[in-house]
This record gives C-alpha cells, sequence and structure tokens, in this order.
C-alpha cells in the first residue's frame, strides 16, 4: 500500500487545480495520550514522497530540523514534523518533499496511508471549529458516512515559518503609492490562515487601504452577497463599495476558483476584479485562475509583488471602466 500511494502522489501531484481538495493522508506518530490522529497536506503542494533518504545533521540548525539531504541534486532541509506537533514516532520512515511559497523542503513522518479526493464542502475551518495551532482545516474523509474519519490539515506556511523563519519574506517597507481605489471601498481578502492574514494586512496597512477579511470561500462570498444589496439600496455601484476582491486558492467550505468563478458569472459582481494570491506555485495553477475569470495571479509571499500586482489589476479596472463610460 505505502509504495502505491507513493507512486500516486508522484503521479499526481502534478494535476492542475480543480475544484476538489485532494489531500495526501499521513501518520506523524503517537501523541502524549498515545492517540495515533490522521494529519493530511493538500496534494499540489507535494513534489514527490519517498522512503527516509540519508539525513546529514548540521550543527545550529535551528530546533526540529534533522539536517539536509540530497534529492535528486537539490539539497534541502529536512523537518521532523512529528517534533513539531508534538507526535512521536515509531520512525520516520518517508519524506514529503513540498514545494509552497517559493520554497524547497521535506518533512519527515511516520507513515504515508492514501490519497483522497473530496469536495470543498466536507473540509471544515479549524478556527471556526475552536482548533488553531498548527491545523488550517479539519477534513471528513468518509462525508457520506454517519461517523466520518477525520484528517487534521497542517499549515505547513506557518510551520514552515515557525521552524525556518529566514525561509519567509515578511518584511513590508516601501510598497509604492496608494492603490487606486475608490473613496469608500475596501478590498476584501479571503484566506484560511491567520498567519497569511496578518501578512495581507501589513501590506494592506502600508498601502493605506481599507479592507475586510475573511476565513473562507463562502464566508466572503456572502459578505459579498450583502454588500451588494447594500450598494443596491444606496443606489450605487459595488465598486463604490468593493474596489478588489483578494483571495486564496486553498479554503475549507469554497475555495479560490470557485469563488472567482462565482463572482464572473454574477450579473451584478462580474465587474469586479479578482486576484488569486496563493502559496501554489505553477503554470497550471495561473493558466486555471484565468480560466474561471481571475484578474491576476500572484505568489505569496512577497510583500512588494503582492502590492504591485494590486496596483496593476486596479489599474487595469480603472481604464476597462473608463473604456466603457
Amino acid at each position: 500500500m505505502a509504495n502505491a500511494t507513493l507512486e500516486e502522489v508522484q503521479a499526481r501531484s502534478t494535476l492542475a487545480g480543480s475544484n476538489k481538495f485532494e489531500i495526501l493522508v499521513f501518520r506523524l506518530g503517537v501523541d502524549a495520550n498515545a492517540r495515533r490522529e490522521l494529519f493530511g497536506i493538500n496534494v499540489f503542494k507535494v513534489r514527490e514522497a519517498l522512503v527516509m533518504p540519508e539525513v546529514t545533521a548540521i550543527p545550529g540548525t535551528p530546533a526540529h530540523v534533522m539536517g539536509v539531504a540530497n534529492i535528486r541534486g537539490q539539497v534541502i532541509p529536512v523537518i521532523d514534523l512529528p517534533a513539531v506537533v508534538g507526535y512521536r514516532p515509531a520512525a520516520h520512515n518517508i519524506l514529503i518533499v513540498t514545494e509552497f511559497e517559493r520554497s524547497v523542503q521535506g518533512f519527515a513522518v511516520e507513515e504515508v496511508e492514501q490519497i483522497t479526493r473530496l469536495d470543498w464542502s466536507d473540509v471544515l475551518s479549524a478556527e471556526a471549529h475552536a482548533v488553531g495551532g498548527n491545523v488550517t482545516s479539519i477534513a471528513r474523509m468518509d462525508a457520506k458516512a454517519e461517523r466520518s474519519r477525520l484528517a487534521l490539515v497542517l499549515d505547513v506556511e506557518k510551520i514552515l515559518r515557525d521552524v525556518l523563519p529566514d525561509r519567509a519574506n515578511t518584511t513590508v517597507s516601501d510598497l509604492g503609492p496608494q492603490l487606486p481605489m475608490a473613496p469608500g471601498s475596501v478590498v476584501l481578502a479571503v484566506d484560511d490562515s491567520f498567519v497569511a492574514r496578518s501578512q495581507i494586512e501589513k501590506v494592506l496597512q502600508a498601502l493605506h487601504a481599507p479592507f475586510v477579511m475573511a476565513r473562507t470561500g463562502a464566508e466572503a462570498w456572502q459578505r459579498l452577497q450583502d454588500i451588494q444589496h447594500a450598494a443596491r439600496s444606496d443606489g450605487v455601484s459595488i465598486h463604490q463599495k468593493v474596489a478588489l476582491v483578494l483571495t486564496d486558492l486553498e479554503m475549507p467550505e469554497m475555495d479560490g476558483f470557485t469563488l472567482a468563478r462565482r463572482i464572473k458569472e454574477h450579473e451584478a459582481l462580474r465587474e469586479l476584479p479578482v486576484l488569486i494570491h496563493s502559496s501554489l506555485t505553477g503554470q497550471a495553477n495561473e493558466e486555471h485562475a484565468r480560466s474561471v475569470g481571475a484578474d491576476g495571479y500572484v505568489s505569496k509571499f512577497a510583500p512588494d509583488e503582492l502590492a504591485a500586482s494590486m496596483r496593476s489589476v486596479l489599474n487595469k479596472a480603472r481604464r476597462d471602466t473608463d473604456a466603457h463610460a
């Protein structure tokens, strides 16, 4: 089973994005109460999974870094994922090599179980269910079953920042002029990660851009409906209320692709600029973003690039509006 699963990871991790949630499920060992929970990571963050290679220890490395490994000619750090989460493995048998936020690293785990494809509606917000820390969402593995197994989807972006803070570019300095927004309008920013929302907030504050935050695509969609009703009651355009929708891709309940598509298919909202902001890199994701009508795609997390992308999308929207006036 393990070998078949590892091969499946390598074959499917390069698939283009979809409105389904593909999760690689693995075990980290036991916690302090001898429980063996299921954990998960989005398959599209996984470059490959392999039997644990030789790891070279390096003196002075941060806590929870086992050392480095040479993977196909690339030397990458190896993070002891069970130790980060507070679990004890029988052994570190598998290395999950991941690529996100312009960074490649390996996570050592006890064993890999399977890949499961789920609807985003089967993935719940961890924050909304009083679960935080290193868990970003909770996946119901057998949604139709009366008692579904649960997998804890790890916030690997947060883990990477906690373990290797030097790899994260979170410095917000001079980001250029203010965003070209209509007076009284806001940026609607959507991300399920508390860390990501905090970083986005710093950028928007540095740009003096008013904003509102949402944690899932479903929450953002409801807010847009409410704002649209308010705009109609006030007799103004939606653009006077919302300047830009900035959305993550991986979110419980409704992902960013679905949110973008719904906005672009809605008669009153379709002209709203939508910028996708994701840790998932690669041309396939960018092409899929364009196919659902998104106006731009920027990879996490480079504050200057995020600011430039928002400014570019807003300027284009303004030119298009002036051309149709």
